[in-house]
């Protein structure tokens, strides 16, 4: 399942790994003119795999001082270059900066490990390499990716001490509770990473099979693919992390179609250290995408900040922040929060009243849009994915609604879903979409997320617990939340057999409702 999508996921690839060579060769380099030149170099990584690299120096480093040392590895299916113009403005400022493509991935030796312990072991080859080749600070070193950049920064800095900052952008904390969440294959974004490792890298035997079995649902191989994913979670390892005690900045998009907020948000609230969360607006990557090119950006400006106190002790004011900063998809500006906890200080809930039976295996109409297209669009347009509730066939989706609202409901954080399901078959998966609807009755997107069952009794009530994926959306006075749940999404892979229905309750012991977590006012 999922290979007849590969010339799409060529297309894709190809045009983002196109734009952002070219962004970079033609260097949007007037940022870096102060630097040293770049330089080409190779790199032995683990077990002596040529890692190859770049390095850009402060101008006039002449071995007479030590510089604080930041190492970035690339992006999943982007070359080495893909930093320079960071890499560039980072060493204008003072840093030694060494970028180096993954293993697997281009001109760099050996097979796609997928954040496995060979590419933890390649990061700490690199800084070896950088502390005797370059004149770096031994007890000033960092780390800075996004997306599989990310998360080998975050999991190196578990494993080695030496790294005492890091910035994780568009990255995973819980590689399963991010492609896999809610028991149901995310096959679009599993699709793009595959798409992009097959034209960019090699992939290897075992991440060719991890594949295999995620697209055909082979559920004989689910405990294995999730002890896989595990090893490859820093979220496993968030002891030694917190041991280590390096200073921890995550950020990320509400739209993230690859790696979703909520295990981001998860992760942050169990480090003990130094740390700063920001999520805005956008899908996988969307949020940095300018910094890339060289231009400014929030996220790269707050990554250099971040590092400049917690590597070179610059007092600036970074640490005395409210360390949760969010933005609004609906309005521009910033919020600051002391925890996450404190994001949806309040909730309201909808009660999901009545019994509701729908047939499974058709899309209502109600889904989460396209990966990237979509949550673009809500980033650069304000227009998240429509549906008209009242059209919506009740045939295949459940709908409920709230009263309107006299004034504007700012929702931020986690939306949950609590309710009563009897299934006519032992496997399924349902969809369940929290809907903005105006008075003409069409609903924008909040939020959504996807629940899947095995095993489970024909004709048993089962009780569904399900967190929709984070967001700060802000829904204007007039309008009403409808939570919608179907069946059938384009982004993920369904399970419910050939003429199965659901059917939604709501006991008076165990009411359903859908729990909205608003900001204070």
């Amino acid at each position: 399942m999922g290979h007849p999508r590969k010339a799409l996921r060529t297309t894709t690839v190809g045009a983002v790994s196109a734009t952002l060579i070219a962004g970079s060769a033609l260097g949007l380099a007037p940022t870096a003119q102060a630097a040293d030149a770049i330089r080409f170099v190779d790199i032995a990584g683990d077990g002596g795999t040529v890692l190859k690299a770049n390095v850009v120096m402060p101008a006039g480093a002449d071995g007479t001082r030590r510089y604080p040392l930041l190492v970035l590895p690339t992006s999943w299916g982007l070359p080495q270059i893909e930093y320079l113009a960071q890499a560039q403005k980072l060493a204008n400022s003072g840093y030694v900066v060494v970028t180096y493509n993954v293993r697997g991935f281009w001109q760099s030796g050996g097979e796609i490990e997928v954040a496995g312990p060979p590419d933890t072991a390649d990061a700490s080859k690199v800084i070896d390499w950088a502390l005797a080749n370059t004149p770096s600070d031994d007890r000033h070193i960092g780390m800075v990716g996004v997306s599989y950049g990310a998360g080998i920064s975050l999991l190196t800095a578990a494993k080695d001490k030496r790294v005492k900052a890091v910035a994780s952008l568009s990255g995973w904390a819980d590689l399963i509770d991010s492609i896999y969440s809610g028991r149901t294959q995310h096959v679009q974004a599993g699709a793009l990473l595959d798409g992009a490792s097959l034209v960019t890298g090699r992939q290897s035997a075992e991440i060719r099979q991890i594949f295999d079995n995620f697209y055909a649902s082979n559920l004989s191989k689910e405990q294995e693919m999730i002890d896989w994913g595990k090893k490859r979670s820093v979220a496993t390892y968030v002891d030694q992390l917190n041991q280590n005690g390096a200073a921890v900045m995550m950020a990320n998009a509400w739209g993230d179609t690859v790696f979703p907020p909520n295990q981001y948000a998860d992760f942050y609230e169990k480090l003990t250290g130094p740390k700063r969360l920001e999520f805005r607006p956008g899908d996988h990557a969307t949020a940095e995408l300018t910094g890339l090119f060289g231009l400014p950006n929030d996220v790269w400006t707050d990554t250099e900040r971040w590092f400049d106190h917690y590597l070179k002790g610059a007092d600036n004011g970074i640490n005395r922040e409210e360390p949760v900063r969010l933005k609004s998809r609906s309005t521009g500006g910033y919020e600051g929060y002391p925890d996450w906890k404190s994001v949806g200080a309040t909730r309201k809930k909808i009660a999901l009243a009545g019994t509701t039976t729908i047939h499974t295996n058709v899309d209502s109409g109600a889904d989460g849009g396209i990966v990237f297209l979509s949550s673009i669009l809500d980033q650069i347009a304000k227009a998240p994915p429509v549906a008209s509730i009242p059209l919506l066939p009740r045939r295949w989706a459940a709908v409920w609604q709230s009263e309107k609202y006299p004034t504007a409901q700012q929702v931020r954080g986690t939306a949950k879903l609590h309710t009563t399901v009897t299934p006519t078959k032992e496997s399924g998966t349902l969809v369940a979409y929290l809907y903005d609807v105006g008075p003409l009755g069409l609903g924008k997107l909040v939020s959504h997320a996807p629940y899947t069952f095995h095993g489970q009794t024909p004709g048993k009530p089962i009780g569904v617990d399900l967190e929709l994926f984070s967001t700060a959306y802000d829904v204007p006075a007039g309008h009403r939340l409808a939570l919608v749940v179907d069946t059938v999404d384009p982004l993920y892979i369904e399970h419910n057999p050939s003429g199965a229905q659901l059917t939604f309750s709501s006991p008076s012991n165990d009411p359903s409702y859908v729990s909205i977590p608003l900001r204070e006012q």
